[in-house]
């Protein structure tokens, strides 16, 4: 069981981070955490309102390829600890232009992991690299089976591809540098402070507005859907307790077609509002399928699910229900994220991530 004393956490303000952060915190008040976020348009400080002003956390502005910052706050705060979670995640974007998408998710990978190395060999620091990545970088699945540790890595889109670089840059450090590290991979992620370029706050914020909900092709692609604070929990324990040099498949166990889950999500927004049972689905629309769209995800976790002790904790509905409740309880952070300076990372497209 490690203990770690002062973690690195990388964006931090983002979605999947800032859950973390709050899960956190307030858990390990021993642990000091530094969130290093560049604040691009997905990383909102507003997010963290309920831990800024605790004692073990900071909040410091930078971008992970930036080496010389990094460098600096090793320095200053001696991480013993990086959690990894700054990337570029929307598949679309990464299609129309996948520059950004190499720089942050490899260059910066290479960054954190040349300057860590570099701390931890100069230090007398045993240091634990955590590597957040995606079930994306296995490619796709066809109607049965799951994606195990022992499935090749096939990534279809430049984000997976990108992912998928940064995985080998991390998995070729351990074996050429003996470096500490743990990689895990998990699936689709939901609940409070996601973006809304991801499909369901995407459902949500549209459905309030009474605007058309987009749907890719016929609506049959299948995804896993974990809800955020569940990750976060199976995080934590795999950065205390998983084996160096190893690899845990987190997924959620609930499957789902697309349709399907806007269905639901829907259906539990009428419930909600007291609207006509069913009426909300009258404003989806298909529209032309993304380019090498995977049909399928789904992640062995059994093997995670052993050794860190851990399942989750919502079943989708209960996951859902909780994820419209709180958008819908916050709806001024959901105005904010719809602002005028959002409006093209919204308006133009979306994902089903």
């Amino acid at each position: 069981m490690r203990s770690p004393r002062h973690i690195l956490v990388t964006g931090g303000a983002g979605f999947i981070g800032s859950n973390y952060l709050l899960h956190c915190v307030s858990k390990h008040p021993e642990t000091h955490f530094v969130n290093l976020d560049a604040l691009t348009y997905a990383g909102n400080l507003e997010n963290l309102q309920a831990v800024e002003h605790a004692e073990n956390y900071t909040f410091e502005q930078g971008d992970i390829t930036d080496v010389d910052r990094v460098r600096q706050l090793f320095n200053e705060y001696a991480f013993d600890a990086v959690v990894h979670f700054a990337a570029e995640s929307h598949v679309d974007r990464s299609i129309a232009d996948p520059t950004s998408f190499v720089r942050t998710n490899v260059d910066g990978t290479l960054v954190l992991l040349q300057v860590a190395r570099q701390f931890w060999d100069d230090s007398t620091i045993n240091g634990i690299f955590h590597h957040v990545s995606t079930d994306e970088v296995f490619g796709s699945l066809g109607a049965t089976g799951q994606f195990t540790l022992d499935t090749p890595y096939a990534p279809r889109s430049p984000y997976a591809a990108s992912k998928a670089a940064a995985d080998h840059l991390v998995r070729a450090f351990g074996e050429t540098y003996d470096f500490p590290f743990v990689i895990t991979n998990t699936t689709n992620n939901y609940g409070p402070y996601q973006f809304p370029e991801k499909l369901i706050p995407l459902v949500i914020s549209n459905v309030r507005a009474g605007k058309p909900i987009p749907i890719y092709g016929k609506g049959d692609n299948v995804r896993d859907w974990l809800f955020v604070t569940d990750h976060c929990v199976a995080l934590d324990k795999v950065l205390r307790m998983g084996q160096p040099g190893a690899t845990y498949l987190i997924g959620g166990s609930q499957e789902v077609s697309n349709l399907e889950l806007v269905y639901a999500l829907l259906d539990l927004y009428d419930e909600h509002t007291g609207n006509q049972a069913k009426s909300s689905r009258s404003l989806i629309t298909f529209v032309t399928d993304r380019p090498g769209h995977d049909f399928r995800y789904a992640l062995d976790s059994s093997i995670t699910e052993k050794e860190m002790d851990w399942k989750p904790a919502h079943d989708l509905r209960t996951g859902l229900k909780a994820t419209l409740q709180w958008y819908l309880n916050n709806e001024s952070w959901l105005d904010n994220v719809l602002s005028e300076q959002y409006r093209t990372y919204y308006d133009a497209q979306y994902s089903d991530r």
